[in-house]
């Protein structure tokens, strides 16, 4: 299912939402098009990407923890050393990489996904709450993605990147907000209007049965789509 738009007028403009767009998109096309080649890309997300081993141990990877992950293939190849072992990049902030990670994507097609998403359903929460307030919602959203994502699979040393975790936090809050707002979506060859709460039921339900070996973070996605369901009904008029 590929939502093309929802019938749920706004009364401000997205400002916030149109920037965190271009913020993505700039990235994307920026410091990430900036590197020439598969291992120059490799190494920009470990530079800048969210780990879960990195917030597990507080420290940058080590470079044997790098080889045993993208040379082997062991994607759980965390070991806690204290910072003893030489690590790639050791003026990395492990937890600043949470924030950096929501703003870049692992390909074109996933910078789209993401960014199609965030605008058919952020100006609506952004309307609801505010500039300031919207813009504090994401973040947190994507923290709390983010960590769901590492409270799942501690040692996994594969780079998380993408907004995806905190656009599911808007998902949810629109779930609970506007649970009948019609959402205009292509289904296979044919459109329908479907109300918000089963297209978005929809896409929570089918984030359990993507497997960690699609190199999709779908604990992210719950985690974040729970806070922004739990804001939406504690925020709730």
């Amino acid at each position: 299912m590929i939502p093309l738009r929802d019938e749920n007028p706004t009364s401000r403009t997205p400002l916030l939402t149109f920037l965190i767009i271009v913020a993505c998109v700039a990235a994307y096309f920026g410091p990430q098009q900036g590197v020439s080649d598969q291992n120059q890309a490799l190494e920009f997300n470990l530079e800048w990407a969210a780990i879960p081993c990195e917030i597990n141990t507080g420290e940058p990877l080590s470079v044997p923890e790098i080889e045993n992950t993208f040379a082997r293939g062991d994607t759980e190849a965390c070991v806690d050393d204290d910072g003893a072992v030489q690590s790639l990049f050791p003026d990395k902030s492990p937890y600043l990489g949470i924030l950096t990670s929501m703003f870049l994507h692992g390909s074109l097609l996933h910078l789209l996904g993401n960014m199609w998403f965030l605008w058919i359903f952020g100006n609506n929460i952004e309307d609801r709450l505010g500039h300031l307030s919207f813009g504090a919602f994401y973040l947190l959203g994507g923290i709390f993605a983010t960590t769901a994502h590492y409270l799942v699979q501690p040692d996994r040393t594969v780079p998380v990147v993408g907004a995806s975790g905190a656009i599911a936090a808007i998902m949810g809050a629109y779930a609970v907000w506007y649970p009948n707002a019609p959402v205009r979506t292509l289904i296979f060859y044919f459109l329908r209007d479907i109300s918000a709460k089963w297209f978005l039921g929809i896409w929570f339900v089918t984030q359990f049965f993507t497997g960690t070996d699609s190199g999709v973070a779908w604990m992210a996605h719950v985690g974040g789509f729970v806070f922004g369901a739990v804001v939406g009904i504690v925020l709730r008029e």
